[in-house]
């Protein structure tokens, strides 16, 4: 992780707000400012980011999702204008660039949409602007439904896959895979590393998400299946201090490592 890489980082609802729905401020700043920092080192930065509908429930007043398909969408449209106002300044203050895209399942459900997608993802890359990535939600009801890309978890694997990242970081509200609930049993153990996605690890992800997002650590570990297959590393952090990042460039043991498989190189 030292060299210079390509590095796709996924932020949750729940970083990015708090329960009230307002904008979690000093997350997103110290966020905004260790992607700019890995930036400027050379590495090449993307970042994939819920919170759109999170973002419109706290900037609406509202203190639960609403239950209706369309205000969903409706409320998702403007936090996802509030939520990119906010990247750009932020990003901004540190002399750097980010363009918004936004995807749904079909724009890569074939290879020549797959390869729009990733010739897009690769120019601005190429023009050392940070692509910020989060699902349509005002337009696609299937994520805010929570049967799409599962709180862009699985679609932050997709993006990792598309452009051959090096490595996919996923921020949540927990400090990575526990053999159980830690909320529930205190005996339970951070799992650090994990070389094979069994059935036995998926069933220790357990249940859903927070009320302002869809994912939970289900989905994580499914985006990890998709992003190792493809010889991905993926490294399930806590959210609570973006500046833990640093610990993984820094060779750190930190959150539960999930190592990509090695591919096979023959052609059959």
């Amino acid at each position: 992780m030292k060299e210079k890489k390509r590095i796709v980082i996924k932020v949750g609802t729940s970083t990015l707000t708090y329960e009230n729905g307002k904008l979690n401020i000093r997350h997103l700043e110290k966020l905004c400012k260790v992607i700019s920092d890995l930036q400027n080192q050379g590495n090449e930065m993307v970042l994939v980011s819920s919170g759109a509908l999170g973002v419109g429930m706290g900037k609406l007043g509202m203190r639960t999702r609403p239950s209706e398909t369309n205000k969903k969408q409706a409320v998702a449209a403007v936090g996802q204008c509030e939520l990119m106002f906010m990247y750009d300044k932020l990003f901004g203050e540190y002399n750097n660039i980010v363009a918004q895209i936004l995807l749904t399942k079909y724009a890569v459900e074939t290879p020549e949409k797959a390869e729009t997608i990733h010739n897009a993802f690769i120019s601005l890359i190429d023009m050392g602007i940070i692509p910020v990535v989060n699902e349509n939600d005002s337009v696609a009801t299937d994520e805010i439904e929570g049967n799409n890309f599962g709180d862009n978890d699985q679609l932050s694997a997709i993006v990792a896959t598309l452009i051959s990242a090096d490595k996919l970081i996923i921020l949540t509200d927990i400090d990575g895979l526990y053999d159980k609930n830690p909320a529930l049993f205190s005996d339970a153990k951070k799992i650090n590393t994990v070389e094979l996605i069994t059935d036995e690890i998926k069933k220790m992800a357990g249940g859903r998400g927070s009320n302002r997002g869809t994912g939970g650590m289900t989905t994580k570990v499914l985006a990890a299946e998709i992003a190792t297959k493809e010889g991905i590393d993926v490294q399930i952090i806590s959210g609570e201090n973006p500046e833990l990042i640093y610990d993984i460039f820094d060779e750190k043991p930190i959150g539960t490592l999930f190592l990509g498989k090695v591919k096979d190189n023959d052609s059959n």
